[in-house]
């Protein structure tokens, strides 16, 4: 099964790197938790970085209940899309020179998660990168939940991009004497950074020592 191409999601260029296939879009967006939203205020455009999570054929994300980009975004046409650099690619000519990246593009109507909902969509968002994590922490106090937006997108109009391999060049280039491959780009963690006023005999737990931004590959 693949998502219907619309005319917003039609590729014009590159045909062949681009996909509507559900599973590579849910990887794509699993892969990273950051995502960029696209929305219009008074008809001008604009784009607001934030993190995301995905339960099924949906994403979410929420902000501040008074945040601008929350109220305009909601029930209003929005753009999301995430993207992860993987390389760049250095080819025998200035023009050939390309990235190697993944990305994904979702059109669609903002709807507003219910009051009664929120609960259980913060809790997924923290168990999306965390595995384990709600079980230890304090309940979330009703006026945490109240301050809190979250919207979400069916995963309905979207499509997915990506490249992967060598430089391509122009076939006479390849007998230049020029060095030319990937110089491939990844996101590192670093060692954890305990808090001062953690409790002496607090330890950090498996969800944290063993942390992976890549959920796909959980």
């Amino acid at each position: 099964m693949t998502l219907d191409i619309t005319e917003r999601t039609r590729l014009r260029r590159s045909h062949e790197r681009g996909s509507f296939d559900p599973q590579t879009i849910y990887d794509i967006l699993d892969a990273s938790p950051q995502c960029t939203v696209g929305y219009a205020i008074d008809g001008k455009p604009y784009v607001t970085p934030t993190f995301h999570w995905r339960e099924g054929n949906h994403v979410y994300w929420h902000g501040s209940s008074a945040s601008r980009m929350i109220r305009q975004s909601t029930g209003a046409e929005v753009c999301l899309n995430v993207q992860i650099l993987d390389g760049f690619v250095m080819a025998r000519s200035a023009f050939h020179h390309s990235a190697n990246y993944r990305s994904v593009t979702i059109f669609g109507r903002a709807f507003k998660v219910a009051d009664e909902d929120k609960a259980a969509r913060l809790d997924a968002f923290v168990e999306n990168l965390w595995p384990g994590r709600t079980s230890i922490l304090r309940p979330m106090q009703p006026q945490e939940i109240k301050a809190t937006t979250i919207l979400g997108l069916e995963i309905t109009e979207a499509s997915a991009k990506a490249r992967s391999g060598p430089p391509s060049d122009d076939e006479e280039d390849y007998a230049l004497p020029i060095w030319a491959g990937v110089i491939p780009v990844t996101q590192t963690l670093g060692a954890l950074e305990h808090d001062p006023r953690n409790l002496p005999d607090v330890t950090a737990p498996d969800h944290i020592t063993g942390f992976s931004l890549d959920r796909s590959k959980r």
